[in-house]
């Protein structure tokens, strides 16, 4: 069992539990040790209120009880029987519920330099910062540094460091075409099945296909990944998501937000950002043609990642999104609540684009859908901060 496997959430605090099988014992560095609150092999956690995470109501009053790092009890606290050897935690006036398994999530940061964005990896804070939001599980959903993301992975599993269980996608598949400096480039589809090939060998479980990859570089991707039982997904542009799930990839970033299949005349294998954005804009919230692509999409058993807070507009609400300001440094703080001010409910465009994507994303679900989530936190949107914005990843 990795330490990933033994979270649960208590009233937005982390609890660790860390009693493994005694044949699967895990030996913890000081660093993680400290994290640990509780190493018993049986727990039982009494009266809190639980939220299972299958969409039921919350229950109240309930105990929960762990042997060995793993649920086997949870009812209401008259009827289940605490076991003489547990220790007991009581959880009055507090919320249970699972770790939070993220789907679009990065360990680098994006900075504005001169005229293209520099991206740096960000090892230390990122797990740490994912853990204490919730995410117990993670996908990182695009790599800049995938070697370095695989050596956490392992060393999380160690119990050299602390953060989440982590799904390591390959790096980005991208024909030659944004001045990223950082990011992986192809150069056809021979090179995206060497690429999938070489990184799914060592140890990447996903790949994530970009903007400008063509047509022929995600079959190529597709091949390789499938043959080996692993997953593709796409932030698209110039392939729209009918060809994508034609050709058959497994998710789709971003909900519709990257969708071209509304472009009027759209030329194939051609990335065109603007063109797609306008004919979102333009597209009616109820348009029988999003809905059949919808359909589509669900009979080909594609998911779609939902990233809303990374394209939520300046509507009035948080400087920073879940409460983030005060964790600023005062400059920074003060900076970014003047950008916010100043932005405040002008661009109507976006608030309108939003609010359909909220509206496609729930039609989408109601249909049959598989909806997952992300937070994308690469410096777009509000996930959090900065003064000038590239596309989200």
């Amino acid at each position: 069992m990795t330490v990933s496997t033994r979270r649960l959430l208590l009233s937005g605090a982390l609890l660790l539990l860390m009693a493994a099988l005694p044949a699967q014992a895990q030996k913890f560095t000081p660093q993680v040790q400290e994290f640990i609150k509780v190493n018993s092999p049986t727990v039982a956690l009494t009266d809190a209120k639980v939220i299972d995470g299958t969409g039921r109501p919350a229950q109240l009053h309930q105990t929960v009880v762990l042997r060995q790092g793993r649920i086997v009890q949870v009812g209401p606290m008259k009827k289940v029987k605490v076991p003489t050897d547990a220790q007991v935690i009581n959880c009055a006036g507090k919320t249970l519920i699972p770790g939070l398994v993220m789907l679009h999530e990065h360990l680098y940061y994006t900075m504005p330099t001169g005229s293209y964005f520099n991206i740096a990896q960000m090892p230390y804070s990122f797990p740490r910062l994912y853990l204490a939001g919730g995410a117990t599980t993670i996908r990182t959903a695009g790599s800049i540094e995938p070697q370095t993301d695989l050596a956490i992975q392992r060393m999380v599993r160690e119990g050299k460091l602390i953060g989440p269980e982590m799904d390591v996608t390959a790096p980005y598949m991208e024909e030659p075409a944004l001045d990223i400096p950082a990011l992986n480039t192809i150069k056809g589809p021979e090179d995206a099945a060497a690429t999938t090939a070489f990184w799914a060998n060592k140890g990447c479980t996903s790949f994530k296909m970009y903007m400008h990859a063509t047509r022929a570089d995600l079959a190529a991707v597709v091949r390789e990944a499938h043959a080996r039982q692993l997953k593709v997904t796409g932030h698209l542009c110039s392939i729209t998501y009918r060809e994508a799930a034609e050709i058959g990839i497994d998710n789709l970033e971003h909900g519709f937000m990257a969708s071209s299949d509304f472009v009027p005349n759209k030329a194939p294998d051609v990335a065109d950002y603007p063109a797609g954005r306008r004919s979102l804009l333009q597209l009616p919230v109820n348009s029988p043609e999003m809905k059949e692509l919808m359909s589509f999409l669900i009979s080909k058993k594609v998911a779609l990642t939902s990233t809303l807070p990374v394209f939520e507009p300046y509507t009035g609400r948080e400087v920073v999104l879940g409460g983030g300001l005060s964790a600023l440094i005062p400059q920074l703080q003060e900076r970014e609540t003047l950008t916010w001010q100043q932005n405040q409910q002008k661009d109507s465009a976006s608030v309108r684009l939003f609010k359909k994507e909220m509206a496609w994303k729930k039609q989408f679900y109601d249909a049959g859908g598989l909806l997952v989530a992300g937070t994308d936190p690469t410096g777009a949107g509000r996930t959090h901060c900065r003064l000038r914005q590239p596309p989200p990843d």
